[in-house]
């Protein structure tokens, strides 16, 4: 049930593919909340995805091409979403990533580094392009937020997750260190928001995606948190409720996070070794 946790306030949403999409969520959420919004995705991405089904659901929302790894293209959505929503914006929700060595499935010990140097750019830099032309564009209102989408793989290692392991990483530490210039700057929030495994287009596409959810789901005192869960939780981070929170790397993974090992992975363990010694 919606509760207007973000009404009058306008924000940008990248990324939202198709209807699995946590962008796509987010948009919802975020309109259910009364916000006014923006879409924004690569040219590409808008050829091959729903954005246009989107729009429609949440109030004929602009949508506006803009290729994430090109800084004249960002300040260019910026200006533009100012001019769409009548004014500066309140939120940015940051849904990029992509890895050509992931999709090729080339081996992390055997990384393609052309491939790499586009992992790192679309999938981390980014976010540092994204801040940097709602600065250079006073995009943002004070007190703004701006929340980009991470996996615990920056921190612990998690092989089929290739380069995107160390563009999660990167992406982190960019919303701390802009975190920080952007607050005294002008107020604004940065943080990131590890989550769960989710069943979207892109989380599909690890190698071993299926087993890993069944372990995180099992390991998860919560279970795992879904993309709508996400959705919520990005909007209470868009809101005013959460104005003293920056620079954080912020868990949303049912407790797996913190767990070493749960009783459901024990059982299944003590079940294998049972049939093992018969």
């Amino acid at each position: 049930m919606a509760h207007q946790l973000l009404k009058g306030k306008k924000g940008i949403i990248f990324g939202a593919l198709d209807e699995r999409s946590i962008a796509w969520k987010t948009a919802l959420t975020v309109v259910a909340e009364g916000a006014e919004i923006v879409l924004s995705n690569a040219p590409i991405a808008l050829r091959m995805g729903k954005i246009n089904e989107l729009a429609a659901l949440c109030n004929n929302a602009p949508v506006i091409a803009a290729d994430a790894t090109s800084t004249t293209d960002l300040e260019t959505l910026m200006q533009k979403s100012m001019e769409a929503t009548g004014g500066k914006l309140d939120f940015i929700l940051h849904s990029i990533g992509m890895s050509p060595n992931v999709r090729k499935t080339i081996p992390y010990t055997d990384t393609n580094y052309d491939n790499f140097h586009k992992t790192l750019d679309i999938s981390a830099l980014s976010l540092h392009r994204v801040l940097q032309a709602a600065m250079k564009t006073d995009a943002l209102n004070e007190w703004a937020s701006v929340v980009a989408l991470s996996y615990i793989a920056a921190q612990r290692s998690f092989p089929g997750y290739n380069d995107m392991a160390d563009a999660k990483a990167l992406l982190e530490s960019i919303a701390r260190s802009f975190g920080y210039q952007y607050g005294f700057a002008k107020k604004v929030r940065v943080n990131t928001v590890s989550q769960s495994p989710t069943v979207t287009t892109a989380g599909s596409g690890v190698a071993g995606f299926d087993v890993f959810f069944t372990y995180a789901e099992k390991m998860s005192p919560l279970g795992n948190a879904t993309a709508e869960d996400c959705a919520n939780y990005c909007a209470t981070l868009f809101s005013d409720y959460t104005r003293m929170v920056t620079m954080q790397n912020l868990f949303h993974d049912g407790g797996f996070s913190n767990t070493g090992v749960s009783h459901l992975i024990v059982e299944e363990i003590q079940k294998a070794n049972k049939v093992d010694n018969i």
